[in-house]
C-alpha cells in the first residue's frame, strides 16, 4: 500500500488529505480562526465545583467555561480504604490548576480538560504524571517492546527526569540515538513549561499545540508515507525544516505542487469532500449506507438497494454487509466521526458471516489513528463501536444547522401551513374586532391558498364575515406567516 499526503494552504484555513492507493482516506480542516485547542495547556482557575457530578468547571480564558471530571484528575490515589476520593476532596473553588484540553468545545458543551498532562512528539509522548516507560499497544514484536523500553528506562535513569515516556507505533525500528534526541527535545519543552507556570496567572495558555501544518508530519506520517505534497512555497519550506528537526532519519519527500490544477482536484478530494457531507453513500455493488450524526450518537443504515444478487438472499447479504464494512471503515476516517456509532448490518443468520463481517470492520479500522472499539453483533442484529473524538466532525466544520427546519431534516408542508393559517385567523377573529385580515406567507403557501384551498378559505371568510387578503413574501420559508389585522 502507498500513501501520499497532500496539504492545500490558504490564507484563511489548512487542509490535509491522507491518500491509500490513490483514494483520500482521511480529510482534516483547520480553520485559521477557530483553531482547535486539542493538546493546549493552560493555567486554570476552579470557577465551580459540582459534587453531584463529580466535576468541576474551569476559567482557562475562553468563551466558555471548561470541563474537568474527577476521573480525569491526576491524583496519587483516587481511593481511601477503598472508597473513591470526593472532587471536593481534590479541587476547590477559586483553586489554580494546570490542565491540558483533551476535546475541543463540541456545540453547547464547553472544552473537556485533564490534568493528566501529555506532551507528544514524532516517537514519543511525555508525560509528567508518569514515573515508569510505556509502548504502543499497536507494537506487538516482544521484542521490539522490550527494546524500546530499555532505552527509555535508561534515559530516564540517566537524565534524572520527573515524568515518563511512551514509545508511539511509529518509534517502532527507530535508532536509540533518534529516540534519545526525541526524549531530550520533550523534556527541555517541558522545563520551558514549567517555567512560565510559575511566571504567567491564572486563565492563561502555557503551551499551545503545533498547527495542521506541522501536526500532520508529526501525527500523520508512517513508513508507507512516500511523498507530502503542498501548495504552498512559504509552508513548504516551513514544514521542511521541522521535518529536519521531528523526523531528521527518515526518507521522505517533502514536495512543493507548483502545478494550474488545483492540488485536491488531482486525487478527487472535492469531489469526496462533497459526498461526506451526503446523508447517502452508494457501494458499488448497488447498496447504500444511510449515515445520520445526532448530538447523541451516530447511526448507521445498511441497506441492500439495488443489488440483487447471483445465488441466494443469505449471500446477497453477505456480500452487502461486507462491502459497507469497509465502506464505513473509510467513511468513519474521511467524516471524522466519534463517540458511540451503531451500525444496523443487514440481518445474517450464518454466524460465520457475521464473525467475517466483523473481522473486516476490524482491519478496516486498524489504520485509523483514532482508537476505536467494536462490540460483536448484538441480539437485535446492531453492531455498536465507539470512536474516540477530539475535534469536530467535517460535517461540523464545514456546516450549519439549517435555517429552514432547524436541523429536523424536513419541514411542514405546505397543506399543514395552511391550517396552522386558518386555525391562526379564527384565533385572530374572534379576539379582535376587525375588519379584514391580511395573510403574510411563502409564495408556495399562497399558491396552496388560491388553488387547492381555495374553496376552505372562501368558506372561512362567509363564516367570519371578514375579508382575508393574501400576500407572498419572498423571504419567508415555507413554515413561516403572519397574520396582519386591517
Amino acid at each position: 500500500m502507498s500513501e501520499e499526503i497532500l496539504i492545500n494552504v490558504s490564507p484563511p484555513e489548512t487542509r490535509v488529505a491522507v491518500i491509500e492507493n490513490g483514494v483520500a482516506q482521511e480529510i482534516i480542516i483547520e480553520r485559521n480562526a477557530r483553531r482547535g485547542l486539542v493538546g493546549n495547556i493552560y493555567k486554570g482557575q476552579i470557577c465551580r465545583v459540582l459534587p453531584g457530578m463529580q466535576a468541576a468547571f474551569v476559567e482557562i480564558g475562553l468563551d466558555r467555561a471548561a470541563f474537568l471530571h474527577a476521573s480525569d484528575i491526576s491524583y496519587k490515589t483516587k481511593t481511601v480504604n477503598g472508597q473513591t476520593v470526593n472532587i471536593t476532596d481534590l479541587v476547590r473553588e477559586g483553586g489554580e490548576i494546570v490542565v491540558q484540553v483533551v476535546k475541543d468545545p463540541l456545540g453547547t458543551k464547553g472544552a473537556r480538560l485533564t490534568t493528566n498532562l501529555s506532551i507528544p512528539s514524532r516517537y514519543l509522548v511525555f508525560m509528567p504524571s508518569l514515573r515508569s516507560a510505556g509502548v504502543s499497544q499497536k507494537i506487538d514484536n516482544q521484542e521490539e517492546r522490550t527494546r524500546l523500553r530499555r532505552i527509555l528506562d535508561a534515559f530516564i535513569e540517566e537524565s534524572g527526569c520527573q515524568g515518563g515516556f511512551i514509545a508511539r507505533t511509529a518509534a517502532e525500528g527507530v535508532s536509540e540515538s533518534t529516540l534519545q534526541s526525541d526524549m531530550q527535545f520533550l523534556f527541555r519543552l517541558w522545563r520551558d513549561i514549567e517555567e512560565r507556570l510559575l511566571r504567567i496567572p491564572p486563565r492563561n495558555l502555557i503551551y499551545e499545540d503545533p498547527p495542521l501544518l506541522l501536526r500532520a508530519l508529526r501525527d500523520l506520517v508512517t513508513p508507507l508515507v512516500e511523498k507530502i505534497r503542498i501548495d504552498s512555497l512559504p509552508s513548504c519550506e516551513k514544514i521542511q525544516q521541522f521535518a529536519a528537526k521531528v523526523i531528521p532519519h527518515q526518507e521522505i519527500e517533502i514536495e512543493y505542487y507548483a502545478g494550474a490544477r488545483p492540488l485536491f482536484d488531482l486525487y478527487n478530494v472535492e469531489d469526496e469532500i462533497e459526498k461526506a457531507l451526503q446523508r447517502k453513500v452508494e457501494l458499488k455493488s448497488g447498496g447504500h449506507l444511510v449515515i445520520d450524526q445526532t448530538e447523541a450518537m451516530t447511526t448507521i443504515d445498511v441497506n441492500t438497494g439495488a443489488f440483487v444478487g447471483h445465488r441466494n438472499l443469505e449471500e446477497t447479504i453477505y456480500k452487502t454487509n461486507m462491502e459497507a464494512a469497509q465502506a464505513i471503515g473509510r467513511q468513519l476516517r474521511l467524516r471524522n466521526l466519534g463517540g458511540i456509532i451503531i451500525i444496523d448490518f443487514i440481518d445474517m443468520n450464518d454466524d460465520e458471516h457475521k464473525r467475517q463481517v466483523i473481522r473486516a470492520l476490524e482491519k478496516c479500522l486498524s489504520r485509523d489513528h483514532a482508537k476505536t472499539q467494536i462490540t460483536e453483533v448484538s441480539a437485535l442484529g446492531l453492531v455498536e463501536m465507539t470512536r474516540k473524538r477530539t475535534r469536530e466532525s467535517l460535517e461540523h466544520v464545514l456546516c450549519e444547522t439549517c435555517h429552514c427546519c432547524n436541523g429536523r431534516g424536513s419541514q411542514k408542508t405546505t397543506e399543514t401551513t395552511c391550517y396552522e393559517i386558518f386555525r391562526e385567523i379564527l384565533r385572530e377573529a374572534r379576539q379582535f374586532d376587525v375588519e379584514s385580515l391580511l395573510v403574510l406567507a411563502s409564495q408556495p403557501v399562497i399558491d396552496r391558498l388560491l388553488d387547492e384551498e381555495s374553496a376552505n378559505l372562501a368558506e372561512l371568510e362567509a363564516s367570519l364575515g371578514k375579508v382575508i387578503r393574501l400576500q407572498a413574501e419572498q423571504l419567508y420559508t415555507q413554515e413561516q406567516y403572519d397574520i396582519v389585522l386591517i
